[in-house]
């Protein structure tokens, strides 16, 4: 994709208290940061740049092992997003979203109508608009009273036409506030988005609890389970978990009887209250007769979406004494998350035996299990 975010995590974050940066603080059972990465692990970003302060080890040493773009923070925040567009460099992007990784209750769908203010904007950000009176003072006395009017607090996700800001970042003396004032020195006109109130910035110690609120207040976790069996029959391979797999004899089954992608189908399914395979595609209609199980897997992708929920990830394991699974199980992995748009560490998918017990003991099918969480976006 050619959509990427930038999450700046680079700060030492001190008003916040604690012993460790905000970032790395617990949050309702959680870092800050896993928070705050989940919310942009969804389908319209391609590409995620976390930046880390260079004194992070432990981050670095843990982040380098996950498919993220990582980039090192600069001496303030301004040259910690330079690094991060830095890092996208030659990778085609059009559009990036800038954003603070104390920001951990952000909402996908504010997500999105940033990154779609962008298609008629070269600049979109999301405001609050301010609804208090406003006073200045002096030794703990009012001074005076501000007009609210036309005022509107900042909020991120910051988006931006890849060129224009790196072009803009590249003029800017520095000290900016936000991408925002980078922009505007650089003559960008900035839709303004509404933005939520739940989207705070975690600042000082009291905002760890109002944000645990909103996570926990937030949270409709769905699990579903799935379980599917096909016998052998003739046949030169098998088709598991999306991968064609050499082996003297087939599966029977009305499709491709691809019992791993039915069994993850039917989790799906089961996760949102929808029944199985068999409601959504009956075996007595012939259009199905032979048909690829990924049709059957997306229809249940798409329909967890339609319903607001995300795959947070699958468990998938085949019981069988043969064709060996271990040398294909990266390749069945690979091949579930391209068909369900998730990235790979977010599948299993593993193998077991009965023992020869049975009739997958016996050699005379496989079964399949398999669990899948769903998280409401």
């Amino acid at each position: 994709m050619t959509t990427a975010a930038i999450i700046v995590a680079a700060g030492r974050g001190t008003r916040a208290g604690g012993d460790l940066p905000k970032q790395w603080r617990m949050l309702a059972g959680r870092r800050v940061v896993d928070w705050t990465l989940d919310r942009f692990a969804i389908p319209q970003i391609g590409h995620i740049v976390l930046v880390l302060n260079p004194e992070d080890h432990d981050g670095w040493a843990e982040f380098s092992q996950r498919p993220l773009m990582l980039a090192q923070g600069g001496a303030d925040r301004a040259r910690s997003v330079r690094n991060g567009l830095a890092a996208l460099d030659g990778l085609g992007i059009t559009k990036v979203l800038i954003h603070d990784v104390a920001r951990p209750c952000v909402s996908p769908d504010l997500i999105r109508a940033v990154l779609n203010a962008l298609d008629t904007h070269p600049a979109a950000a999301p405001g609050l608009a301010v609804t208090d009176a406003l006073w200045t003072g002096a030794n703990n006395l009012v001074t005076g009273t501000r007009s609210r009017d036309g005022l509107y607090a900042a909020q991120t996700p910051q988006g931006f036409r890849y060129d224009a800001i790196r072009t803009a970042h590249a003029a800017h003396p520095g000290g900016a506030a936000d991408d925002v004032e980078v922009a505007r020195a650089a003559g960008l006109d900035i839709a303004i988005v509404p933005g939520e109130p739940d989207n705070l910035k975690i600042t000082r110690p009291e905002d760890f609890a109002r944000a645990e609120r909103i996570l926990r207040q937030d949270m409709d976790v769905r699990l579903g389970n799935g379980y599917d069996v096909h016998r052998f029959g003739p046949g030169d391979h098998v088709m598991l978990c999306g991968v064609r797999v050499p082996h003297e004899r087939g599966l029977q089954g009305h499709s491709d009887a691809d019992v791993g992608l039915h069994a993850v189908t039917d989790a799906l399914y089961g996760a949102l209250a929808e029944g199985d395979i068999g409601r959504h595609f009956p075996p007595s209609d012939p259009q199905w007769k032979g048909a690829a199980s990924e049709i059957f897997l997306r229809h249940a992708v798409d329909l967890v979406r339609a319903r607001g929920f995300t795959v947070s990830n699958i468990d998938c394991t085949l019981v069988c004494e043969y064709p060996k699974i271990d040398p294909h199980a990266l390749a069945m992995q690979a091949e579930m998350a391209r068909i369900m748009g998730l990235d790979p560490t977010r599948i299993s998918v593993k193998a077991t035996t009965s023992e020869r017990l049975g009739f997958t003991g016996r050699g005379e099918g496989i079964a399949a299990l398999a669990t899948a969480c769903l998280v409401r976006t």
